[in-house]
């Protein structure tokens, strides 16, 4: 029976975090690493107590690092590889329950802002770029010597942008080479005032100048990557780059270069399906996808706010990192949308999929929103924060009695007309008058979801309230639910 309908006990024993990649030699740890800054780091703040942040594919790699950084600072150090979510964002709340005064993060960054202040260093890597073969590929894809052009990379070829544009330079006069977004020094101003800071990168624009009029030379990825599984920092670029702009990707290695116009189109149309879902959806599932990025907090309450406008109805999940088996078993929810950092949000689905599509945030926007404007005319956003009062990219909700409200529509899906759903804010911020309990615990308004749950064949414990006898507490079983101690071995 145990090995019919469930794992094995050990098998949770046994059970790998990841893949773990190829270990680097010890003598390239210095460099891979880079140590020396790390070492810098620490002691200019004097921390005693430091987490280590890797990912799953590094943690081969973290036991030599800890014990090499111990040995030269005298400092305690802390590895962190069990994040809660992606391993892409600081995990704060990990470094707290360590005790650690500051935190190193390793590997590949979303720079989102953590939610609560804590000294950070980041890691990215040093990946190895032919700069020969990538400043011909450039050439050979950027013929006219006065279009303006935008280096891109991956994070772990960032260190080498500017010597591929110190080739450049010479022939084309209008090139710019972007850089990670790196968190400033606290009470430091950046020294480029024209700087414009998306997609986790800073942009030196001249006064006047606008990214919308830039093409792209991506300097990362691999010549075998298919649009299943990209990643999640390229794929964050095609979506949100002017899709009128060339867009090409270049392999460091070998140089051979790829026009990702296809791949963008591909996905911006399947943005515009998910969109479609979100408007014909009448339960939507928000997803807790982190805790430790600055404004989680407000930003699930805008979106809330956006579904209670349009007439739907939002229920709040909190899962960890979401899987098919864990989203199944809410099958009234018609949308999952993900509250994540950027490169969450991205993130490549599991081969087995999800029985219900997963939205980010700026789908939601786009479908409940009908302020904002048609596709193809507004930007893809990929961190919600856009979305915020505050940000020059926030549409505000048109107030209830305007007439965007009651504008039919045809969904595009099946084909049937979506009435217009009328809004009004009440003091309650969810709402206050969905469930009513009566005598007989009828429902005074029904929702979808409520709905769905009359229809199944178990609907949970009855309350019985007043019905049930007084008893004494007694002893329960002992032991976990895949072996009790009074069930023996069989």
């Amino acid at each position: 029976m145990e090995s019919t309908f469930s794992s094995p006990a050990e098998a949770a024993l046994q059970r790998e975090a990841g893949v773990l990649g190829p270990r680097t030699p010890l003598a390239d740890l210095d460099r891979v690493y880079e140590l020396e800054r790390v070492v810098g780091f620490v002691r200019d703040l004097g921390c005693h107590r430091v987490a280590l942040q890797f990912p799953d594919q590094l943690l081969g790699d973290a036991r030599a690092v800890a014990a090499r950084l111990e040995e030269t600072t005298g400092s305690k150090m802390f590895i962190l590889g069990d994040t809660a979510y992606g391993s892409c964002c600081v995990d704060v709340l990990g470094a707290e329950q360590a005790g650690a005064q500051a935190l190193v993060h390793f590997g590949p960054a979303c720079l989102s802002p953590p939610a609560r202040p804590l000294p950070v260093t980041f890691v990215f890597g040093h990946r190895s770029v032919t700069l020969e073969l990538c400043a011909k590929a450039f050439e050979t894809q950027n013929p006219d010597p006065t279009a303006p052009v935008v280096l891109l990379s991956e994070p772990a070829c960032a260190h080498a942008l500017e010597a591929l544009a110190t080739r450049l330079r010479p022939r084309y006069l209008d090139l710019l080479v972007s850089r990670p977004a790196l968190p400033l020094p606290e009470g430091s101003l950046d020294s480029e005032p024209e700087t414009v800071e998306r997609f986790g990168r800073r942009f030196p624009l001249a006064p006047g100048r606008h990214l919308e009029e830039y093409g792209a030379f991506y300097v990362g990825d691999s010549e075998a990557s298919s649009d299943s599984d990209l990643e999640p920092d390229l794929s964050r670029l095609l979506l949100g780059w002017a899709p009128g702009q060339p867009f090409f990707s270049c392999c460091p290695d070998t140089g051979r270069t790829r026009d990702e116009s296809a791949r963008a189109g591909r996905l911006r149309a399947r943005r515009h399906y998910l969109v479609e879902r979100a408007r014909d959806a009448h339960v939507v599932g928000l997803l807790a996808g982190t805790l430790g990025v600055a404004q989680h907090r407000e930003a699930l309450a805008h979106l809330r706010k956006l579904t209670r406008a349009s007439g739907k109805r939002s229920y709040v999940l909190a899962l960890g990192r979401p899987t098919p088996a864990k989203l199944a078993n809410f099958p009234e929810v018609d949308v999952f949308v993900l509250l994540a950092c950027p490169l969450g949000t991205l993130a490549p689905q599991p081969s087995g999929g999800f029985f219900r599509p997963i939205l980010g945030p700026c789908e939601l926007e786009a479908a409940c929103n009908p302020a904002w404007p048609p596709a193809g005319l507004a930007p893809h956003l990929t961190h919600y924060v856009d979305l915020l009062p505050g940000s020059p990219f926030h549409v505000p909700l048109p107030p209830p009695e305007s007439e965007l409200w009651d504008t039919p529509d045809v969904s595009l899906i099946s084909g049937e007309l979506r009435l217009p759903a009328a809004w009004k804010l009440s003091g309650d911020p969810v709402c206050s008058s969905a469930l009513n309990p009566r005598p007989q615990l009828e429902l005074a308004e029904s929702s979808p979801a409520a709905s769905f749950l009359t229809s199944r064949s178990w609907q949970g414990l009855e309350p019985r309230l007043g019905q049930t006898p007084v008893t004494d507490a007694i002893t329960g079983r002992r032991g976990i639910a895949i072996a009790y101690e009074d069930e023996g071995n069989s």
